[in-house]
């Protein structure tokens, strides 16, 4: 709560009044009718084929806060609140995410965040200590337009099957159809779509799950059932 109130002072402080009354609308809007999350998934163990980076840029993983140059640091900072930005990368590094870069030259492009195992907050379903989940992707203004984010997130991917075994996942709202497009052109497929609120305490997650999921399900079922059911109609 007092990270969105945090939000909502730092937009108004940059962008005025008036800039603050549409935005709040916009965010209005999307809770009502679009506040789903469509969550992607990938298997590790599968091989996929290399990513090809552009000569220009270069992707690092960074584990800890003192790796990180005080340039680059600066830079995500300044993107919001930066005690409450940074208090927050402390607690991502504390619990043992990595922090990915995706460098041009001597600036940072755009980054992400992964973490093995869990999550930093509750999540639609239990993660596996071989599964990652991937979060907070970012990609500056000037950047934009030139398919990072895919590159980005498909390197992460390459690299994270050296360390895992299980599943990726990572999500992104039903309304923000850049980053879902952005998403559709990396490894990951649709798992479903999810919602979840707090009530006491508790958290609870109601789910929509994808067509081509239960297609792959249903003739799984219809594969093991197949035997068993030309058996009992013999008998």
């Amino acid at each position: 709560m007092m990270s969105s109130l945090s939000r909502v002072a730092e937009y108004y402080a940059r962008h005025g009044f008036r800039a603050t009354i549409r935005r709040a609308r916009v965010a209005l809007s999307r809770a009502l009718f679009a506040s789903r999350m469509v969550v992607f998934y990938f298997d590790l163990s599968k091989q996929t084929c290399p990513v090809a980076i552009p000569d220009s840029f270069r992707i690092y993983r960074l584990r800890s806060e003192s790796e990180l140059s005080r340039q680059d640091l600066e830079t995500m900072l300044r993107l919001w609140n930066p005690k409450l930005a940074q208090r927050n990368m402390k607690e991502r590094f504390a619990e043992g995410a990595s922090l990915w870069l995706i460098r041009s030259g001597d600036q940072v492009a755009g980054y992400g965040w992964t973490l093995q195992g869990r999550t930093i907050e509750p999540y639609y379903f239990p993660l596996g200590r071989e599964d990652a989940h991937l979060f907070d992707f970012h990609v500056f203004p000037q950047y934009r337009g030139q398919g990072i984010n895919p590159v980005l997130v498909g390197e992460i991917l390459q690299r994270l099957a050296n360390d895992c075994g299980g599943r990726a996942f990572i999500e992104a709202a039903e309304w923000n159809e850049a980053q879902l497009s952005s998403l559709r052109k990396t490894p990951f497929g649709c798992l479903g779509l999810a919602r979840s609120f707090s009530l006491f305490g508790h958290n609870f997650t109601s789910w929509t799950e994808s067509e081509n999921l239960k297609q792959a399900r249903k003739r799984k079922e219809n594969r093991n059932h197949g035997p068993a059911m030309a058996r009992s109609h013999e008998r």
